[in-house]
């Protein structure tokens, strides 16, 4: 009988390995050993001290972890980072994002998208469910994903769909320029943008109907079946507002979701940014269904739109993953914030100490993530994919080192992370990018974004203080 390959591309050793994994261990001190883009062993320094690698990287004093997963962004907005600041949600798309988004061009679109996934790399992201509607065409959301796919993260462009104007996007204001496509021709730019980037590759294409309180309901049963029958993942906003279900109640005579569920839409391919006003038949229906909800504590306090019932969610069985929201109600691409805060969100709001806890928070941004996004990643595992992150513990803000998880979730920021390797590939080390040229596309995203600006008549959120 044939010994297995102690051979390995390359080898992780001396560190606090934090798998995630069924049994929740951390090995201290760890080797994790990789070939290609899959894990291959998990164990002590002694476990793989046979092991052969092309590299290794001693990992003593940091922490591995599985890379972490956003689950729900807007990687263009970042050029409009800091603005719309105090503006409830309708405002804030009416006489911010909105204007903002129908005076982007391609370039901009695409040099938003780098630099968003520049800093999510940077600060231990690994994958990114990016739904980007502005501007949607053929050939921006091609630049989207190639944009994500240069800087090296893995990740789907769930491409936003708004069709033709319904009544409840008239009555709110939303209607506009934003609706410039047809039904017909929403459908067809999205599966023409799968076809270039389809499922199994590192980088997808999505269909997005971008809210399903706005969204034609053909127009949605239509985005679902293209998902289906190309076995990726679709994306949209629901329930994110206190008046969005009664809404929709009073349009439709149904709750959003539960018409979800009653269509057959809802399902493992299924991804739900927010889902903060569900009732208890609706979160059934997602734990039934395994549907994906993206739960974005910072944005839910920095807009004020209220309080996920995380507990009843997760017992519900359905995948809850985190997500940042974007640089305009996050202001960063830092998932260790949005970590503690999915936390301490929680027990504010319930007055619960318990209800919520560092291990939760990890699994959430992990293998609860790579559940939501239907990867084979968020674990640190023999046969995952190689989708990893090195973090420095050796810093006075996580000195002394008692509880390795305790210490990432509560103490640890996005500049801790020294090397991220995703695929199997380095795609930073020792905190810089391997595959762009950060300083150049800082630089251009400065440049392009004040011009925008300009373009976009929004001087007024310029005023240096904003009461």
């Amino acid at each position: 009988m044939n010994e297995p390959s102690r051979d390995c591309d390359l080898l992780l050793t001396g560190g606090s390995v934090v798998t995630v994994d069924d049994e929740r261990r951390v090995i201290e001190p760890g080797a994790v050993a990789i070939s290609g883009n899959r894990i291959v062993a998990v164990g002590t320094d002694e476990d793989l001290a046979g092991y052969r690698a092309g590299r290794t990287i001693d990992c003593s004093g940091h922490a591995v972890l599985p890379g972490l997963i956003d689950t729900h962004n807007h990687l263009f907005q970042g050029l409009a980072r800091g603005l719309g600041e105090g503006m409830p949600l309708w405002t804030w798309l009416t006489d911010f994002m909105w204007p903002f988004s129908i005076s982007i061009n391609l370039e901009e679109g695409r040099i938003g998208a780098k630099l968003g996934a520049v800093e999510a790399l940077k600060a231990g992201t690994t994958t990114v469910v990016d739904n980007h509607y502005a501007p949607s065409d053929l050939d921006t959301t091609l630049a989207v994903a190639g944009a994500i796919d240069e800087v090296g993260l893995r990740g789907a462009v769930a491409r936003g769909i708004t069709g033709e104007a319904t009544d409840i996007a008239r009555r709110f204001n939303l209607a506009g320029e934003l609706f410039s496509y047809t039904n017909d021709e929403e459908i067809e730019i999205t599966a023409t943008a799968m076809e270039q980037y389809p499922a199994g590759q590192r980088v997808e294409v999505w269909p997005a109907p971008l809210n399903i309180i706005y969204n034609d309901q053909e127009l949605v049963r239509r985005s679902v079946a293209l998902a289906r029958e190309g076995g990726v993942g679709w994306h949209t906003h629901c329930s994110e507002r206190l008046e969005d279900p009664p809404t929709y109640l009073e349009e439709y005579g149904i709750r959003p979701v539960e018409w979800l569920y009653q269509e057959g839409l809802l399902g493992p391919e299924a991804t739900i940014a927010h889902g903060i006003y569900l009732d208890d038949a609706e979160i059934a229906h997602v734990g039934e269904t395994d549907t994906g909800i993206a739960y974005c504590p910072i944005s839910h306090q920095y807009i004020a739109l209220g309080v996920m019932r995380l507990r009843d969610l997760r017992d519900s069985g359905a995948p809850i993953g985190l997500g940042t929201d974007g640089p305009c109600c996050n202001h960063r691409q830092d998932m260790f914030e949005v970590m503690k805060q999915a936390i301490l969100l929680q027990r504010v709001h319930t007055l619960e100490p318990t209800i919520s806890n560092g291990e939760e928070a990890l699994e959430m941004a992990t293998r609860e993530g790579a559940r939501y996004a239907n990867i084979e990643a968020g674990v640190i595992a023999p046969g995952k994919l190689a989708d990893i992150i090195v973090v420095n513990m050796k810093s006075p803000h996580l000195t002394p080192w008692h509880r390795t998880v305790s210490a990432l979730t509560y103490c640890a920021r996005g500049s801790d992370v020294v090397h991220s390797i995703i695929d199997g590939n380095v795609a930073m080390e020792n905190g810089r990018c391997t595959m762009v040229d950060e300083e150049e596309v800082m630089r251009e995203a400065q440049a392009r974004a004040e011009d925008l600006i300009d373009r976009a008549g929004l001087h007024g959120l310029l005023t240096p203080w904003r009461r």
